[in-house]
């Protein structure tokens, strides 16, 4: 029995597990950010409810552990940033501790048992508030020893004129501290600024969505300037990794269409267009970053 955690800035979410298809969730507890010892007490408590014996606790968390110094860089769960997080949780739970960034978990989730399995190289990618993403190669995280390998959402790469024809865009400012980014630009966030910008319209990217869907005008230039934004960076990370398939979590995820309209963007500019659908819905819609840590943590104790 190992227990897993995913765990955010507001919300830890618990599960006592076997293995990857045999996940018992328990109730979720608030997360104690700025306080360790009550951090400390949350995870305990879950611990406490398994029935035998807890081999390895396995964590997905919005943040990673910097490869040189090993310390914590999760900005919205102050008590563990700048914190040698895993030494101290072993310290203090008494059992081993795997960390893992929570986009890495969904990567190797859909790489072992979802969208990405039998694939050589998957990268999978989070499109919800803001962009994330995590690469696995022959069934292993490729930053398995810490670090942000995959988090393509980071860098000012984001196109300034962008859409058929070209509209002029500003760099988003983003909160990693640059502008540009992709997570500042490409999330359901940035959808929202993109049509703002474009139209002066304050819509949410669920409406945006929905009335692309319905084939608005301004919504459809949105969403034009927006896959054009996306698709170049990601066709780039294709020909740098050469991943064969893409798996697409996050709120994004849920409108079939859009992913599909991805796809055929990014395909359209890669060196050579594999015919067959490269960017694709995780088929692991509920708590991935659970499973993902399930996955890690039963790697360990084998």
């Amino acid at each position: 029995m190992i227990v897993c955690f995913d765990i955010g800035g507001t919300t830890i979410k618990g599960a006592l597990a076997e293995d990857p298809q045999h996940i018992t969730p328990v109730p979720r507890i608030p997360t104690p950010a700025n306080d360790f010892d009550a951090f400390v007490a949350a995870l305990k408590s879950v611990i406490d409810q398994s029935p035998e014996a807890v081999r390895c606790v396995s964590i997905s968390i919005a943040g990673f552990q910097h490869p040189r110094t090993g310390l914590g860089v999760v900005a919205n769960i102050p008590c563990l940033h700048g914190r040698p997080m895993q030494k101290d949780l072993v310290a203090a739970l008494g059992l081993p501790v795997i960390i893992a960034n929570d986009a890495d978990c969904f990567a190797i989730a859909e790489a072992e048992c979802g969208a990405g399995k039998g694939h050589h190289v998957v990268f999978g990618i989070i499109l919800g508030t803001g962009v994330g993403g995590g690469l696995v190669i022959d069934g292993q995280l490729i930053n398995s020893r810490g670090g942000y390998a995959g988090e393509w959402g980071h860098g000012p790469v984001a196109a300034t004129q962008a859409g058929n024809p070209p509209v002029s865009l500003p760099r988003f400012h983003c909160g990693c501290g640059l502008d540009g980014c992709l997570d500042a630009t490409c999330g359901a966030r940035g959808l929202e600024k993109i049509h703002k910008h474009i139209h002066n319209k304050d819509l949410s990217a669920e409406d945006i969505l929905s009335l692309w869907l319905e084939q608005d005008p301004l919504a459809s230039r949105t969403i034009d300037v927006f896959l054009d934004i996306l698709s170049a960076p990601l066709a780039m990370i294709v020909n740098t990794t050469a991943a064969t398939i893409i798996p697409v979590g996050g709120g994004l995820s849920n409108v079939p269409a859009l992913i599909a309209a991805i796809d055929k963007a990014v395909r359209g500019q890669m060196l050579v267009d594999p015919e067959t659908p490269l960017v694709v819905p995780a088929q692991n819609r509920l708590e991935p970053g659970l499973v993902g840590a399930t996955i890690l943590g039963l790697r360990q104790i084998t």
